[in-house]
């Protein structure tokens, strides 16, 4: 599982489940998008066309985007989406989980809250924050929450692998 945030008119995190076999393919997908003297696909900073193109081509790969939002202070719109989706993901039997890394702060609190639920279940998740320079995975939940929050034609296209979204509403 991949996890990246969002923030347009709330907090977004957008958490992609990537089958191990899938994993290789996904991620050589997501370096053909790579434009010359770019180190990663960030959606911010793509051209509508471009954006269309990634997110139809996502839109039919074999994985699947749990969304979970809030509105409210980041921070602690966070702290309540984090176990919810860590949770879930244990539910599922994820074993390994990234997310995009922050700063040192932001990702002790994220250990700590994972580490606890892990602990809690006797969860044998792998967790890491990683650069999403270094690991392609992370581009695609970074464009697949970008869709989502833009909303209208955006939402759409990822619709065919938007599984569970959960909004918590105004923190």
């Amino acid at each position: 599982m991949f996890v990246d945030e969002s923030e347009r008119g709330g907090y977004l995190m957008a958490a992609v489940l990537i089958a191990p076999n899938a994993l290789h393919s996904t991620r050589s997908m997501m370096r053909g998008f790579l434009l010359p003297g770019s180190r990663r696909v960030h959606f911010k900073t793509e051209k509508p066309a471009r954006r269309r193109l990634i997110a139809d081509r996502l839109a039919c790969c074999d994985l699947v985007v749990n969304l979970y939002s809030g509105r409210g202070n980041s921070e602690r719109v966070r702290s309540k989406l984090l176990p919810l989706l860590v949770e879930d993901a244990i539910g599922i039997g994820v074993t390994r989980l990234v997310l995009d890394s922050r700063d040192p702060v932001a990702n002790g609190r994220d250990r700590l809250v994972i580490g606890t639920r892990t602990k809690a279940h006797d969860a044998a998740l792998v967790y890491e924050h990683i650069q999403s320079s270094s690991e392609p995975a992370l581009w695609v939940s970074d464009a697949i929450a970008w869709c989502h929050g833009a909303g209208g034609d955006w939402k759409r296209r990822i619709a065919p692998i938007t599984g569970t979204v959960v909004d918590l509403g105004q923190l």
